[in-house]
């Protein structure tokens, strides 16, 4: 027993000298700590995307259906999108009703009309829902091509579980001197629209 004793000492001063050794020797290579299991790197994405909210993304397929309906002349296809009540009020200040909607699809006489729509924002109030976005509507005016660029609210009522639009507002965007060139918005600014003329501020208090 007294030789075991003997043994253990023996075995715990070299334990301690090797700890001490290793205190003493800060150059020593230590073994990195094994990563976590769950600290896997994110993949790099290749650059940063906007956000868009469940709304303006469901408005924008009804807005696609109904700029496709009337660029493909579809009957069916606009009378899923407009409500019996609809109303329209065109940037040249014309007002339609849903059934006049249609037969001017129909019956049209200009064949290159082809009309874009892009949702900007979205207001839900309850059952109702108000679409704000920018459109393009090409078409010919006394037999010249025109590219109308603009703004729309659209004012959509829930109906048995899906949406349809019950008034329309457009209002063509106006080209300022020297505005040619600039660039098209990105939708960050989409609804300036001048609503004074500098020459109507009066002066300053």
């Amino acid at each position: 027993m007294h030789h075991m004793n003997r043994s253990f000492s023996f075995f715990s001063a070299v334990v301690c000298l090797c700890c001490a050794a290793a205190a003493q020797n800060p150059s020593a290579p230590v073994a990195a700590p094994a990563p976590a299991a769950d600290a896997v790197p994110a993949p790099e994405q290749p650059g940063a995307t906007a956000t868009v909210s469940p709304e303006v993304t469901q408005f924008q397929k009804i807005e696609d259906s109904w700029a496709d309906a009337v660029n493909r002349r579809d009957q069916y296809g606009l009378e899923l999108v407009l409500s019996p009540l609809f109303v329209d009020v065109s940037s040249s200040g014309d007002v339609t009703t849903r059934n006049q909607q249609v037969v001017q699809v129909i019956t049209g006489e200009d064949k290159t009309v082809y009309l874009t729509q892009k949702v900007i924002t979205v207001r839900m109030l309850g059952d109702i829902a108000v679409v704000n976005g920018a459109y393009t509507l090409h078409h010919k005016v006394n037999s010249n091509p025109v590219d109308e660029k603009g703004i729309f609210t659209h004012v959509f009522e829930r109906v048995r579980g899906g949406w349809l639009c019950i008034n329309s507002q457009r209002t063509v965007l106006r080209q300022e001197p020297g505005s040619k060139q600039r660039k098209a918005s990105t939708g960050e600014e989409p609804f300036h629209i001048p609503l004074f003329s500098k020459s109507n501020k009066g002066p300053q208090q």
